[in-house]
């Protein structure tokens, strides 16, 4: 069971202020609720891992993005911790000493990724995304381990699912879109097979 708790007078100000949003699994806040993420299991910790070490490799060798797992992002009405944020190179918050800033965004990142936990709200997490692009990021990408697919939605276009076995839809070939810049080819059947293994 989530802990929450709706309370319409809660500021997002307020809310940061309190002494264990940061406690793991991480607290959101959305328009004066608040709900802890649920703890990651072995399908959702094995999809974070591969997939931010995938986009880093590719992203770091042109220096065009980079990932982080569980970046807190501070937006006007939502305080939210995507499983994966991927931010463009120009836009990693650095300082006078070339090094990361060790601290929360506060805008949204280039591309967010979420990774539905079987007792996670569909509509709640697809509601971060969609805010997340209505503040400014160019990508999203909700995926769904239980259904094996992929939602995939950018700004201002009608969202795309990607099965990884359902020929009628594709045969989990196709190549997901990614950021913009990014030299990184995957398929919803190439993702999916990270959790497969042989004794």
């Amino acid at each position: 069971m989530l802990a929450s708790s709706p309370n319409p007078t809660l500021t997002i100000a307020d809310f940061l202020a309190l002494p264990y949003i940061d406690d793991s699994p991480a607290w959101e806040y959305v328009n004066g609720t608040i709900a802890q993420k649920p703890m990651p299991k072995t399908f959702h910790s094995r999809l974070q891992l591969k997939l931010a070490s995938m986009i880093d490799l590719a992203g770091e060798s042109n220096k065009s993005v980079l990932a982080f797992t569980e970046l807190r992002c501070n937006l006007t009405e939502r305080s939210i911790v995507p499983d994966i944020v991927v931010l463009g190179w120009e836009r990693l918050p650095i300082n006078d000493s070339g090094e990361l800033e060790d601290q929360a965004i506060s805008f949204a990142p280039d591309w967010v990724i979420e990774i539905l936990s079987p007792q996670q709200s569909l509509a709640k997490v697809m509601k971060n995304i969609l805010y997340c692009l209505e503040q400014g990021s160019e990508l999203g990408w909700l995926i769904n381990p239980e259904e094996r697919s992929i939602l995939v939605l950018l700004s201002q276009q009608a969202p795309q699912c990607y099965l990884s076995d359902d020929p009628e839809i594709n045969n989990g070939q196709e190549i997901l879109p990614v950021l913009s810049g990014l030299d990184l080819q995957l398929t919803t059947e190439q993702i999916f097979s990270w959790l497969k293994f042989s004794r």
